[in-house]
């Protein structure tokens, strides 16, 4: 049997992307109850890492490599692991660590299921779950399955993007890299941006700011620099509620830029960055 062929339907992968990133939440919110401290840094002594976010990976490794010991897995915390089944698991155990170190409910399990090479630009996302363990909701999506948040209270709600917003309405969400001159970059394209729409929000986490654009929250998000981990399963919830997701210039999302938008806001809101010296 060939790797292609052994992938599960998007929905069978979807259901257990939702019960381990829900179980990981539990845990990462018990480990914040207790107590948080910076356990190292990475980039910038701004780029923390808690001992929550290594043991949360561990938790949703040891789960994943359980129920599908062939897979892969792309992780924040620990090296990537390169699987012979053809699809790989894309993992972020907490994201919006400084959120989580300071108790500010804006952090967020992200678990996203892709198949073919490990890379955006390269690979087809096939499921993805993202959930806010301080709210209770998961958001979530697979492939051509429409995307939908589950509340406390159980109740299941379709997601689907602001429609019709004009670029003077919008509201847009962005997030700032840890190295000085990266944020001196973006906190000039911010000033350049914030007169031409309704207002930006700065809200710690990029999954939970993609969530936010399907749910409607958000009309749009841009960021610079951010990792696959960051927005593997969010990008696809808010593909599946409608939102255009590219770079700058209509390529794949990446590190060098990811533009997330209604379809007809996206082209106004990708010119509006470029007119503000934003390259990718």
């Amino acid at each position: 049997m060939t790797a292609e062929a052994s992938v599960p339907v998007p929905t069978d992968l979807l259901d257990l992307a939702r019960s381990i990133a829900i179980r990981a939440a539990g845990s990462a919110l018990d480990a914040r109850r207790a107590g948080v401290e910076v356990a190292a840094t990475k980039s910038t002594p701004t780029d923390i890492v808690t001992a929550a976010d290594r043991d949360t990976e561990a938790l949703i490794r040891d789960a994943i490599l359980e129920a599908r010991p062939d897979d892969g897995i792309v992780g924040e915390e620990d090296a990537a692991r390169v699987g012979a089944s053809g699809v790989t698991w894309v993992v972020d155990p907490i994201d919006g660590t400084v959120n989580f170190l300071y108790g500010i409910p804006a952090w967020a399990v992200s678990i996203a299921v892709v198949s073919g090479p490990p890379t955006p630009d390269a690979w087809t996302a096939l499921a993805g779950v993202v959930v806010n363990p301080v709210s209770g909701e998961v958001f979530e999506a697979s492939a051509a399955g429409g995307a939908r948040v589950t509340s406390t209270d159980g109740s299941v709600r379709e997601l689907a993007v602001n429609a019709g917003v004009p670029l003077s309405h919008a509201l847009v969400g962005t997030g700032f890299g840890y190295s000085v001159e990266r944020r001196r970059e973006q906190a000039a394209v911010v000033a350049a941006l914030l007169p031409e729409v309704r207002d930006i929000r700065r809200i710690g986490s990029a999954a939970l700011d993609l969530c936010a654009l399907a749910a409607g929250r958000l009309d749009a998000h841009y960021e610079v620099g951010l990792n696959a981990w960051d927005h593997a399963a969010g990008a696809l919830i808010a593909r599946e509620a409608g939102a255009q997701v590219s770079g700058i210039d209509g390529g794949s999302e990446g590190s060098a830029l990811l533009v997330a938008a209604g379809p007809d806001l996206h082209p106004d809101l990708c010119a509006a960055l470029r007119a503000a010296g934003l390259r990718a």
